[in-house]
């Protein structure tokens, strides 16, 4: 049984690895590979592709799979603060772009249906790749990104009225009031079923998928979720993609949205793929060669329109002049709904097929130009705003970036955080104790009861598989000061010290294991301390011994570390002599009897009496008896004095004594 579009997948994606292998080694980006592969696959090239069809509808998927994960990067929260940059932004955008093209082409001699038509092509950008582009840069939330964002949302949408104005400029008539009166109603009601589902049932599936454990399920339901609202806001006259994002919306308002980005990721991987494959066979080579002067005259035409009209846009949004220009270098390119909506005006004759030919081209041109100039942008933007212009110039720029500044507040990051990983017993002290010495922490787990009791609690915590490296992207590993690995799967856990290393190599990294046996192995991996359970019990039990027979702190803690420092080895043949009580066993409730070494010269009581140190007043310990060299001195008095290497008898509460020891140690 042959099947045909089988032999296309095997040839276009053999085909882009070589490319892709090669681009890779000069350092070019992997989109450019794929229209490569594309343009030499295609029907003006090789020919090589025979369902062409079938490619381009997975193409499609692609860009349902990337608009998904666009969606659930956001929050309905975070769209709604779009509103002015959606609505506005993008209305300026699109009205300016139209405008000027229309004025442009009309003075060239091309009739005012087609100008008109031509300004719809031109005012979109690429969808598919801007946001690729941004994402895979960690921009999707930074200013520019959210700009570009917010302005490719209003060009989705505005494609449709687009579409049914097409046949209009071609001069065929219809209804299209009641088309759009119907268009608006179809729409309300895809935002009530989406409301609906964001609010009541999603959230309610995905907890009794989660509660099975199974990873098919969850990844099937995710998937399943996607293609439905792609397929419901379509069937309405939008685009898939939108439907997409919105369903990517959807899942950002649950709590496993990490996990589901990590679940998709390689979908839209490969589906993308196709996308920018399907592209590239759309460049006529023949034509391209023969009008290669003027293609290139015109794409630097629409590049530098575009880029005056992002540019103008953004400034009067009140941005600050460094996302004036990161935003006008992402969105100069014409998009893929301008090659769908070229396609239904070639059908209603409103530009003829050499004018479409030159607009594939320069598409395509703009397409492979844009992972270059987004990459440059940073460079560029920097070069233009160090350059000198006249101070009244420079004082508007710097006052728009003040009115700005409190609008465009980036995402707060986590940095110099600890990273909890699993929410058992362990986790879950780390986490107060971490909390209450207000140190910045954030908690993954994948197990749903003890996700759902971390949030109960109030816990900063995700719902993700730390063995995934995006969700340690998600956790910002490479900020982290530490990473507490505090689950029981020996393999998991190290795949996560391997992939931990792979993005921090400062991130002091602590294991709980349940061997000794694994120390070492882990050690090797990269971890920087490894805590076995089978001895760390037996250690803090033999601790309270030691408290107990009046044994000096710091010979305590001594006795610890030398312990841990030998990997354990001594408990399993502990050699020295056993430390003889030197006060009779005491036992009060939340009281105890210590002996605590005066091991530095603390000037604020090594020298002064009992009175004027302030241990009762400050520390509230009372001090029983001290050892000074041979001799004990039983009858305390106010005036009695601290000398150093003294050995302090000291009565009081544990945390008391604690305090009153730090200040003696160090």
């Amino acid at each position: 049984m042959e099947i045909p579009i089988l032999q296309d997948i095997v040839i276009i994606l053999g085909l882009s690895i070589l490319i892709i292998l090669l681009f890779q080694k000069i350092k070019v980006p992997s989109i450019l590979g794929f229209l490569l592969a594309g343009i030499i696959a295609g029907p003006h090239a090789f020919n090589l592709i025979s369902s062409s069809h079938e490619v381009e509808l997975l193409s499609e998927i692609g860009i349902i799979f990337l608009l998904f994960v666009i969606g659930i990067e956001l929050s309905i929260k975070e769209l709604i603060s779009m509103k002015n940059t959606v609505l506005i932004g993008g209305g300026l955008q699109v009205g300016g772009t139209i405008l000027f093209t229309t004025l442009i082409a009309y003075f060239f001699g091309i009739p005012l249906n087609s100008a008109v038509f031509l300004g719809f092509l031109f005012s979109l950008s690429s969808t598919a790749i801007v946001l690729k582009l941004i994402q895979e840069r960690g921009e999707i939330t930074a200013p520019h990104g959210r700009v570009a964002l917010g302005i490719l949302i209003f060009q989705d949408i505005i494609v449709v009225p687009m579409m049914l104005l097409t046949p209009i400029l071609a001069g065929k008539g219809g209804d299209i009031v009641t088309t759009v009166l119907i268009l608006i109603l179809k729409i309300v009601g895809v935002g009530v079923v989406i409301f609906l589902l964001a609010r009541y049932i999603v959230p309610r599936i995905f907890s009794m998928v989660v509660k099975t454990k199974s990873k098919e399920l969850f990844i099937l339901t995710t998937v399943v979720f996607c293609f439905a609202i792609a397929w419901l806001t379509s069937s309405v006259g939008l685009s898939l993609a939108l439907g997409a994002f919105f369903a990517g919306l959807i899942i950002s308002e649950s709590e496993y949205s990490h996990q589901a980005t990590v679940n998709v990721l390689p979908f839209r991987e490969i589906f993308i793929s196709f996308f920018f494959i399907s592209v590239g066979t759309l460049l006529n080579l023949e034509f391209f060669i023969q009008n290669i002067l003027v293609i290139l005259g015109l794409v630097l035409g629409v590049i530098f329109l575009k880029m005056l009209v992002v540019g103008g846009t953004v400034l009067l949004l009140k941005y600050p002049p460094r996302t004036v220009f990161l935003s006008l270098f992402s969105l100069f390119q014409v998009g893929e709904f301008s090659l769908l909506l070229s396609g239904v005006g070639l059908d209603n004759n409103i530009i003829p097929s050499s004018i479409y030919q030159y607009f594939l081209a320069i598409s395509i041109i703009t397409m492979g130009l844009t992972p270059f100039l987004i990459a440059a942008a940073p460079k560029i933007t920097y070069s233009i705003l160090k350059a000198r212009v006249p101070s009244s110039v420079r004082h508007r720029l710097e006052s728009l970036n003040k009115r700005k500044t409190s609008e465009e507040t980036e995402s707060k990051k986590l940095e110099d955080h600890l990273i909890i990983i699993g929410y058992g017993i362990n986790g879950e002290n780390i986490a107060k104790a971490a909390r209450n010495a207000e140190i910045p922490y954030v908690i993954v787990d994948t197990d749903p009861v003890t996700f759902r009791k971390a949030k109960n609690n109030n816990e900063p915590v995700i719902f993700g598989d730390a063995t995934n490296s995006l969700i340690l992207q998600h956790l910002h590993v490479q900020e982290a000061r530490v990473v507490v690995i505090a689950i029981s799967d020996p393999g998991a856990t190290k795949k996560i010290i391997s992939n931990v290393r792979l993005y921090s190599k400062t991130a002091f990294i602590i294991v709980r294991t349940r061997y000794v046996r694994e120390i070492e192995e882990n050690i090797k991996l990269g971890a920087d301390e490894v805590i076995p359970e089978e001895f760390e019990t037996s250690i803090e039990i033999f601790n309270r011994v030691l408290k107990k027979y009046l044994v000096p702190y710091n010979e305590i803690m001594d006795f610890t570390a030398s312990i841990r420092s030998s990997d354990y080895e001594m408990l399993t043949s502990v050699k020295g002599r056993p430390h003889k009580p030197s006060l009779q066993h005491l036992h009060i409730p939340n009281r105890e009897i210590v002996t605590l070494s005066v091991q530095q010269n603390n000037r604020d009581i090594v020298g002064k009496s009992i009175q004027t140190s302030g241990i009762g007043k400050n520390f509230r310990v009372t001090v029983l008896a001290i050892k000074r060299d041979t001799q004990y001195i039983t009858e305390i008095l106010p005036d009695t004095r601290i000398k150093q290497g003294d050995l302090l008898y000291i009565f009081g509460n544990p945390v008391n004594i604690n305090r009153l020891n730090e200040a003696l140690s160090f």
